[in-house]
């Protein structure tokens, strides 16, 4: 039985339910989109321009929060709080290349298995890389 009334909102006055995950792509949109780095409440603001209704403040927080925790956001400080950045797609692919070798797997196999299916051009640049490396340090 449906009660409406204190602690009891009408279907009239709940927000639309979003479908998984449209909230942080939309978030990182915003951010893409800004160019420099926004904090939680710059974000917050700019999506209840795209939309009708607004979100609470700490809603964008542990949206933004999540995405940071994910890899996909970098932050720094701003005041008090952050200021978060979207992470670009190569620095993306290498933290998830890295976890994939932190994460309790046989490393060698791990290694051995991504270095034969380079192409002979990416085998060449790693090879590059690698060099300059040793060159370097």
């Amino acid at each position: 039985m449906h009660q409406e009334g204190p602690g009891h909102p009408s279907a009239e006055h709940l927000e639309p339910r979003r479908p998984s995950g449209s909230l942080e792509a939309e978030v990182l949109a915003v951010l893409r989109a800004a160019g420099a780095p926004l904090t939680p409440g710059q974000v917050r603001e700019r999506l209840d321009a795209r939309q009708r209704g607004e979100l609470a403040y700490s809603t964008v927080v542990t949206i933004m929060s999540r995405l940071h925790a994910k890899g996909l956001l970098a932050r720094e400080r701003a005041g008090r709080g952050f200021a978060y950045t979207p992470v670009d797609d190569a620095s993306l692919a290498a933290g998830q290349m890295n976890r994939a070798l932190d994460g309790g797997a046989d490393h060698d196999a791990v290694l051995t298995r991504f270095v034969s299916g380079l192409s002979g051009r990416d085998a060449r640049l790693l090879r590059q890389l690698l060099d300059a490396g040793e060159d370097g340090g």
